[in-house]
């Protein structure tokens, strides 16, 4: 074979390699807990790096995860430094229409946390006339404030969520309204607290993709439906959150086809759930 030949081979056997064959580098917010936050090694620890790593295990390929601010991740991912997002992302139709999203890996729910003992409570009359904390110009806040007249709660803001959570577990609040996980995350550190009831918004948290990555968003589609279906996500649920999942949830429940129903980019060709790869 001449050495032209053996160049012409050598560039065949190059284009033949799966995309993606060492690996993906993905981003995520760093200051997110539970999902990404400092560890004490320097890095970043939480539920959405242990899902990135578990992502890479499956495929046998590495992960490198970089830390950044969301404001800055979607432009990012955008202009190529980044393959796919693994940042909670909640998939909304704007964004919907400049990316291509996964299937969901978690329900974006709000949830309340109440004194540590107190009785069950289920449904937002539970709270009718309480006292209830929340971060300042959050969501949260906002969702409180629009329903404060029909449920006759009394709405207190503070600066941080973790303010807010304090006056609960110090008795000059009935109750914290934040995300599901943040307030899970929270009643886990804080035994002065328990989460209460869980308030479905029918959104859901997914990754991100390039418009045009088609294939890379479906590969890691399958993966997530196996990770859902082989125990991980129950296993980092209740690492993280001290939470197992309910069954039916998105957390656990593959999603038929290739990203999230209803939204621009979803195709909803039907495949088996598979943890070959």
């Amino acid at each position: 074979m001449t050495p032209k030949s053996l160049l012409f081979s050598a560039a065949l056997a190059a284009l033949a390699l799966p995309a993606h064959a060492e690996g993906y580098k993905v981003a995520l917010d760093g200051t997110f807990a539970p999902h990404a936050m400092p560890s004490l090694s320097g890095g970043v620890e939480g539920f959405n790096v242990d899902l990135a790593a578990a992502i890479g295990e499956k495929l046998g390929v590495d992960m490198e995860v970089v830390a950044a601010q969301f404001s800055g991740l979607i432009p990012a991912l955008q202009a190529g430094t980044y393959d796919f997002l693994v940042a909670p992302t909640t998939v909304t139709e704007e964004r919907a229409s400049n990316l291509l999203f996964s299937e969901g890996f978690m329900d974006t729910n709000f949830a309340f946390t109440v004194p540590a003992g107190t009785e069950a409570m289920e449904g937002l009359d539970a709270f009718k006339g309480k006292t209830i904390a929340v971060n300042k110009g959050s969501v949260y806040e906002s969702f409180l404030n629009d329903k404060a007249e029909e449920y006759g709660w009394e709405v207190v803001a503070y600066g941080t969520n973790t303010d807010a959570v304090e006056a609960v577990s110090t008795g000059r609040a009935d109750a914290n309204l934040a995300g599901a996980t943040v307030s899970a995350w929270a009643a886990k550190q804080n035994p002065r607290i328990d989460l209460s009831y869980e308030y479905p918004t029918g959104l859901v948290w997914a990754f991100p993709f390039r418009k045009d990555d088609v294939e890379t968003r479906n590969k890691i589609d399958a993966v997530l439906e196996c990770l859902k279906t082989d125990g991980t996500m129950v296993a980092l649920s209740e690492k993280w959150f001290g939470v197992t999942p309910t069954e039916g949830t998105t957390i656990v429940t593959p999603t038929p086809g290739y990203g999230t129903p209803g939204f621009d980019g979803y195709d909803e060709t039907a495949h088996d759930v598979s943890c070959d790869f």
